[in-house]
């Protein structure tokens, strides 16, 4: 396909989502100073023409109101939103940087690790509801795990590395693997079916990271200082966040998490910008990993 269209279909998307309502007078104005435009007005046909494009293409629809205004549709399905979000930072910030190759030498991204390796070929399968066999070099492990048989049910990214989630056939239960550790991917020939009101957010809804974990979960409860508070406005902890005090120089916030080690050395990391409050179990998992992280100090 023309990248010049897709350019400019890119274009539309991310007007629409970073902007909000735009009329097409609104739109044609923004064409106009655009880099993607000719210079010319965008004619109504082809505005349509793009529109359509955009929806078929990144599954993107965009609506229009009463007023005239069009808009990026938003969904209840916080994943789904999420995900429109993300399509389209990475087209935008992609067609961007392609078209800045002067000065590529003064833009540094964070590497995804074998996201572009595997990433397909497990988004394909988990489409067509295909089963894979893969090895696994995991971190744990001295030696790496042969054909092992998995149905993909989900993806998730988190701290730039990409992680499936699904059924080990094997052993019927649910495992999580990181697309980094996996050496080769295959189809099987098998087929499955995605368990009935299995989602995504079921799984990990209240979970930081990609430890799931069977345990209820906990009201969290986190006292920042003012300068933290301001980073935890901006980019939330996790979505469940409520602040619920805010003084001169601290903040107070509550979450519905279950416990688990991303939480924790998400937490240490923070340094001592937060402090738990509640529950007690978290605290005491914080303070046991400070202990060990200090006793290393203690008996070099």
């Amino acid at each position: 396909m023309n990248k010049n269209l897709i350019a400019r279909y890119i274009w539309l998307a991310d007007a629409l989502s970073s902007h909000g309502k735009l009329t097409r007078a609104q739109l044609n104005d923004l064409w106009l100073k655009s880099n993607v435009g000719d210079g010319n007005p965008l004619p109504e046909r082809t505005f349509y023409h793009y529109r359509r494009a955009v929806e078929e293409i990144f599954k993107v629809e965009i609506a229009c109101n009463s007023r005239g205004e069009y808009y990026v549709e938003r969904g209840a399905d916080r994943a789904s939103n999420g995900m429109t979000d993300w399509l389209l930072d990475s087209f935008a910030i992609n067609n961007l940087l392609a078209d800045s190759p002067d000065i590529a030498d003064r833009i540094e991204v964070e590497e995804v690790p074998s996201a572009r390796e595997f990433l397909p070929a497990v988004i394909a399968a988990l489409r067509a509801g295909a089963a894979i066999r893969f090895d696994y070099a995991g971190f744990n492990r001295s030696m790496t795990e042969k054909s092992i048989e998995f149905h993909p049910y989900f993806l998730k990214r988190y701290k730039q590395r990409w992680y499936m989630i699904g059924r080990r056939v094997k052993s019927a239960d649910l495992r999580t693997y990181a697309l980094d550790r996996v050496k080769a991917v295959e189809e099987t020939g098998d087929h499955f079916e995605l368990p009935a009101g299995l989602t995504i957010g079921e799984l990990f809804g209240n979970i930081l990271g990609v430890t799931s974990s069977k345990a209820e979960e906990r009201t969290v409860r986190l006292h920042t200082t003012r300068t933290q508070a301001k980073y935890f406005r901006a980019l939330p902890l996790h979505h469940s966040q409520e602040e619920e005090l805010t003084g001169p120089d601290h903040s107070i916030f509550k979450y519905r998490l279950k416990l688990n080690y991303e939480l924790v050395h998400e937490l240490m990391s923070l340094g001592d910008g937060v402090k738990v409050l509640e529950p007690r179990e978290l605290q005491l998992m914080v303070t046991n990993e400070l202990k060990k992280a200090l006793e290393q100090y203690d008996n070099p």
